[in-house]
């Protein structure tokens, strides 16, 4: 994919304010301390155009960027974040619910794992979520530059076997630094923008 383009387009706190162009839409979920802001910036060749923070939990809406012209990206709040108080965990929840009941535009969802650590109850219950709402997915297992090249291929075999359950067989492992697996992240996009909108 290349990038021409990328625009912020908005923040969203309610599902009655999703733009009404017509894009198909990405959307990018995880955990709140998982590298879901330093991914998007990878992938989009942009160094701030999602705001990463040392404090996780900064992302609190649907921030909409538009890619081309052509499709968006839409970055959810993360999820997991203990300092965060209940009520806006459910806020969050609430919204993220909404919004994929509510879009007819979305064509599937990144899930964003850390392929050191075992996947959490909140991963799992994301991707039966996921698989619940009928919605292509695909797991990328970041921080993939943490492990050796043998650890990385163990860990994935691992989560493979997790997750087949939910109809996935692919994890990509990657990694912002040295930027492992954006082009098959990006070839796994591409795929899900040309699927037919549910």
């Amino acid at each position: 994919m290349k990038i021409q383009s990328v625009e912020f387009l908005t923040s969203i706190a309610h599902v009655t304010k999703l733009p009404q162009t017509g894009y198909p839409e990405i959307a990018f979920s995880g955990r709140s301390n998982v590298g879901k802001s330093s991914l998007i910036n990878c992938l989009l060749n942009r160094k701030k155009i999602a705001k990463t923070s040392s404090t996780p939990g900064k992302t609190r809406m649907l921030n909409f960027f538009t890619i081309n012209e052509k499709f968006y990206f839409v970055d959810l709040p993360g999820y997991g974040f203990a300092r965060v108080p209940e009520s806006e965990r459910q806020r969050w929840k609430t919204l993220i619910e909404s919004y994929f009941a509510n879009s007819r535009l979305l064509k599937g969802i990144v899930i964003i794992i850390d392929i050191r650590h075992e996947l959490s109850p909140l991963d799992v219950n994301m991707m039966e979520w996921v698989a619940h709402l009928s919605i292509p997915a695909v797991i990328v297992a970041t921080k993939a530059d943490k492990l050796s090249t043998s650890q990385v291929h163990k860990s994935i075999a691992q989560k493979v076997k997790q997750v087949d359950q939910f109809q996935i067989r692919e994890i990509i492992p990657f990694s912002s630094e040295t930027r492992m697996g954006r082009r098959e992240l990006w070839q796994a996009i591409e795929r899900l923008l040309k699927e037919d909108t549910k």
